[in-house]
């Protein structure tokens, strides 16, 4: 039986719990819009700066090897220090990242011009580190509701994560269009460097300083429920191998880590794809990358459940994986589909590229959910926060290596190739979830 927020609540002096997660809530969304903001962007900055697709490739997978180093030290700091002085520290950080983002082309041209991709690795590095605070935000999370109500508030936080990933690329078409750059050339200074690259980097440092503020302002520090967010690289590393080796989650953790892996590579060389045969820049990216996360997060949020209690996981799971296999390779040849007909000012290609990310979208949404669920289902009762760990982890690394392997294919064999290798890789995820099924029915008594 779950009790409602009181305004006396022993964990959050002086203020309600709802308010308090409300706020954490706020502060997760914006900084998260922050990282959105950044996506379109990227891998056409490292262009820019005369990276290939490896490289920019690189460029992306560095937040998350960074983050996958960076989430269990800052776990551990917050255990040792509070967690509202590791949730401002990251804020601040980010702050000084997607600054140094915007100004990697003057700080790049004092020690030479290709140095400011330098910068930039630097740049996504630091915010990297610093975007372990989710870890941070959700131990907060445990300290302020009791178990019973642990499942909604953690609820609250996932829903901020998909709802930056929808707004922030919407954010960064609006501040990078032809319209909003002339209107920041009339009225910032001469020193401030304007481009469809700097100016979704200097909104992402501005959204994050303001929301530093914010939590500055009205985050208080919970008292203690929770007692450990920290572990090691290595053991986390540790764990993850012993729990492929387990015989109820093995398969699953696998074909979590394979079909994150998959996706992560679409991600990265989507926007490279779009620039090469589209001729499309950040804005618009960033509309196609908008009605992606948006189609991803009507399904999370709406559909997903209804579907699950009339299917059942492990049918979302491979129903999810089949679309995969398909919509992923046809991405790269839809561009060339002169049989779809442009609709207005959207030539043919965007508008077959579309048309191939709505089941592409929908596929992504119940494989994620559904596996995540899974792990959870086949987990013991009194590891459910460990399952949950296992699965961050596991789609950590996917997205460290999926990107660079996807840059290395696009470079070293054709604009095509990551994209058939992505769909091909949904195929072991079938024949792992088909084995785990099966099991599934032996071990059932009728």
């Amino acid at each position: 039986m779950s009790s409602e927020p009181s305004d006396d609540d022993p964990a959050v002096p002086g203020m309600s719990r709802r308010r308090v997660v409300g706020t954490l809530f706020l502060v997760v969304f914006v900084d998260l819009l922050g990282f959105g903001i950044l996506i379109p962007v990227i891998p056409l900055y490292a262009k820019f700066f005369g990276a290939n697709e490896f490289v920019g490739s690189l460029l992306i997978a560095t937040y998350s090897a960074f983050q996958f180093v960076g989430a269990p030290l800052l776990g551990r700091l917050s255990d040792e220090r509070g967690r509202r002085p590791v949730l401002l520290l990251s804020l601040l950080g980010s702050v000084i990242a997607w600054t140094l983002f915007g100004l990697a082309g003057e700080l790049g041209s004092l020690v030479g011009a290709a140095n400011g991709l330098v910068v930039l690795f630097a740049a996504r590095a630091l915010a990297g580190a610093m975007g372990g605070n989710i870890a941070t935000a959700n131990a907060y999370i445990a300290d302020i509701t009791p178990p019973e109500d642990r499942a909604r508030g953690l609820g609250i936080l996932g829903a901020a994560f998909g709802l930056g990933f929808v707004f922030g690329p919407a954010i960064s078409g609006l501040v990078s269009s032809g319209v909003a750059l002339s209107l920041f050339r009339d009225v910032l200074p001469a020193a401030v460097p304007v481009s469809e690259f700097t100016m979704p980097s200097f909104t992402a440092a501005a959204l994050s300083a303001a929301n530093l503020a914010l939590a500055f302002v009205v985050l208080p520090e919970p008292r203690r429920r929770s007692t450990s967010t920290g572990a090691t690289a290595a053991s986390r590393l540790r764990r993850l191998y012993e729990a492929v080796r387990s015989p109820a989650i093995g398969s699953l953790v696998v074909a979590f880590f394979v079909a994150s892996f998959a996706f992560s590579a679409f991600e990265s060389q989507f926007i490279f794809l779009t620039n090469d045969r589209l001729g499309y820049g950040t804005a618009e990216n960033a509309v196609l990358l908008t009605y992606i996360g948006v189609l991803i997060a009507v399904v999370q949020g709406g559909l997903i459940g209804p579907l699950t209690e009339r299917f059942g996981e492990y049918r979302l799971a491979l129903a999810g994986a089949a679309i995969q296999v398909v919509a992923l390779a046809a991405v790269p040849f839809s561009l060339s589909w002169t049989f779809v007909p442009s609709v207005g000012p959207v030539e043919s290609g965007a508008v077959a590229l579309a048309a191939v990310s709505t089941p592409l979208a929908f596929g992504n949404a119940l494989t994620n959910v559904s596996l995540n669920a899974l792990v959870s289902l086949n987990a013991d009762a009194d590891e459910q926060g460990g399952a949950f760990g296992l699965t961050q982890s596991a789609g950590s690394l996917a997205r460290t290596f999926g990107p660079a392997g996807a840059g290395l294919l696009y470079v070293a064999v054709a604009y095509w190739s990551p994209f058939v290798v992505a769909g091909l890789l949904f195929v072991p995820v079938l024949v792992l979830l088909g084995g785990v099924a099966r099991e599934q029915v032996r071990a059932t008594p009728e």
